[in-house]
């Protein structure tokens, strides 16, 4: 059974290092066999938008395009916070493909199942 990995990111460009190591700790991550459910809340929410996250740019890091792709290849799910995407106008059908839209309960849900680790960046 792979180990689970729950991993809330809460800054974007206003914070481009805790962001980056967020996105990069999942990327690693799921490409380490583990069950990686990445949830974008606060400024990172934008990062769910297409082409928002080829914008972001930080010295001697991976691109968060890649990261976003290292993610899904390695069978993770990238989650917009409901309240975040709302207070941003941001709807269902905005997103990039495969990032669903979801709440605090589905979160503290994931963050609480057993062999989970949940970190907040």
């Amino acid at each position: 059974m792979a180990k689970k990995l729950v991993i809330k990111v809460t800054a974007g460009a206003d914070a481009p290092e805790r962001c980056s190591q967020a996105f990069t700790v999942a990327a690693v991550g799921a490409a380490s066999g583990a069950e990686v459910s990445l949830w974008l809340t606060g400024e990172s929410a934008w990062f769910a938008l297409p082409g928002r996250a080829a914008e972001f740019e930080l010295p001697h890091a991976a691109p968060l395009p890649d990261l976003i792709e290292g993610i899904r290849a390695g069978g993770g799910r990238i989650t917009l916070c409901t309240q975040c995407a709302v207070r941003r106008g941001i709807e269902e059908g905005d997103v990039l493909d495969g990032v669903r839209i979801a709440g605090a309960q589905t979160f503290v849900s994931e963050a609480l199942a057993d062999d989970t680790q949940a970190l907040v960046y």
